[in-house]
Formats: structure tokens, C-alpha cells, sequence
């Protein structure tokens, strides 16, 4: 079987910045395990799967390991897909998925997400995780991820992650995320997934479900400005809006192509 394959950088007005992901547009949904095949063969960190029911798109999100119940970069990707690429023909675009319905609307190139408020609470950090990291927060907050809270951006950027007791950690599906008050926005982070092929995730919408809530408790201000400092960097505009949160950001597309399938 013959598929098409887009691959766009998300959350990113340049190609070879934010977060890559593959998005593979269905008539029916295939099994499982070759949606999985499918993604570890793109060797990204998710790959979005699609099928166009009519007034709503059903949405898939696959790590090359396991099905994901919310990706951000990979839900911008997939409506960025639709709008530049398929000529969709609304502004605003429905996707049905393990996290409920999702929209996302597009306005001058930007396309903004509408998602789950995920609020992080006081936590303590497993010992195991403790052990992981060279430095360690001054806070520490959960929801579906850790979010570990740090004195200063340098601290962020200096984080390094001994993988091997790292991987020890079972968060599935969850990873943890670093972050500090930005030096040249409201608030930076970084996000690593235990056992994944890649263990520095370059943009996490996901995460920002539980960060917006976070900063604009902590900063008192509801429109904020984020950078995910990976090595790709990834640029986001942030709302919060009690329930729910808004993430805006750009997309470009690095590939067009074809799969096929045994």
C-alpha cells in the first residue's frame, strides 16, 4: 500500500528549527502495529496519523515506541499538513483524540492549539530521577510529567541526564520538564523522555499544558512568551485560560513524499 508522507518542523519559522514530526494522512486506520513499524521507520519523535471523518479528523499520535494521548508539535504539524499542503478549506480545523476534541485555528500563518490545562501540584522527586540529574530543583510539581522548577535559565541549560539511571524510570507516557523564568521571555524549559529513541524532546506542546498554568500562576499574567532552549529551539505564544490552554507557533515543511507498506 502506497501512503503519502509530509514531514514538518513545528512551533518553528525556519526549517531545521522546532520539532520534526511525519504526518500520514488514512481512508481507514491500519493496525496498530504497523502504525508503529511506520513511525520507528520515520525515526522522529512522533509521527501524527489522520482520517478525515468530514465535520471532524480523527488524530493519532505515535512515538517510535509506544501511542501517545497528546502531542502538541505533532497536532500543529498535522493542521499545517492540512491548511498549506491539502487545501483544507476552513480556518478552523476539529481533530477527535484520546484527549478529547481539539481545535486548532489558523490566522497569518499561525496556528493556534487549543488544549487540555494539565496544572502540576506539589510533588516530591523520585530518588531515582534525583540521581539522574547534576543538578537539582528547588521545586518540584507533577501532573502527567515532572515539572522540576530551577533557579536560573543557566541552570537549565547546563542540565545533563546520566541516561542509564534515567531510563530506569517508568513515567509512560510521561517524561520530565526542566524549566526556569526566561531571561528573554517568560518562561524556558526543556523535556526528556526515559526509554525513548530520543531523549531530548526539541519542542513539547504537551508539556506547555502543564507550564502555562505553572507561569501564569507564578507571574500572574495570562499571555506569555515561552522558548523550549533544545538545540532547534522552539518559539511559543501562550495563553492560559482556566481549563484550557493556548499555545500558538509556525510550522514549515521540510519534506513531501511516499511510503509503502507490506
Amino acid at each position: 500500500m502506497k501512503l503519502e508522507l509530509y514531514q514538518i518542523d513545528a512551533f518553528t519559522d525556519e526549517i531545521f528549527g522546532g520539532n520534526p514530526a511525519c504526518v500520514v494522512p488514512l481512508k481507514d486506520w491500519l493496525p496498530d502495529s504497523t502504525l508503529l513499524k511506520i513511525t520507528k521507520e520515520n525515526a522522529v519523535a512522533e509521527t501524527a496519523f489522520f482520517v478525515d471523518n468530514g465535520d471532524k479528523i480523527h488524530l493519532r499520535w505515535f512515538t517510535p515506541e509506544i501511542e501517545m494521548d497528546l502531542c502538541g508539535h505533532a497536532t500543529l504539524a498535522t493542521a499545517h499538513c492540512l491548511k498549506s499542503i491539502l487545501n483544507y478549506p476552513k480556518d478552523k480545523i476539529t481533530f477527535e483524540t484520546l484527549s478529547g476534541d481539539l481545535n486548532v485555528t489558523i490566522k497569518n500563518d499561525l496556528y493556534s492549539l487549543d488544549l487540555p490545562s494539565r496544572i502540576p501540584i506539589v510533588s516530591e522527586l523520585p530518588e531515582i530521577i534525583k540521581k539522574s540529574l547534576n543538578i537539582q530543583p528547588k521545586e518540584v510539581y507533577k501532573s502527567r510529567d515532572y515539572l522540576l522548577v530551577y533557579e536560573t535559565e543557566q541552570e537549565v541549560e547546563n542540565i545533563k541526564i546520566e541516561r542509564q539511571i534515567f531510563d530506569q524510570i517508568n513515567l509512560d507516557p510521561g517524561g520530565v520538564i526542566i524549566t526556569a523564568k526566561g531571561e528573554n521571555c517568560d518562561f524556558i524549559s526543556r523535556f526528556f523522555t526515559p526509554q525513548a529513541s530520543i531523549l531530548e524532546d526539541p519542542v513539547t506542546g504537551s508539556a506547555h499544558c502543564s507550564l502555562i498554568p505553572f507561569w501564569s500562576l507564578k507571574l500572574g499574567k495570562n499571555e506569555l512568551n515561552a522558548i523550549q532552549i533544545s538545540d532547534r529551539i522552539g518559539k511559543l505564544q501562550c495563553q492560559n485560560r482556566k481549563d484550557r490552554v493556548i499555545i500558538r507557533g509556525k510550522a514549515k515543511t521540510y519534506s513531501i513524499g511516499n511510503l509503502w507498506t507490506e
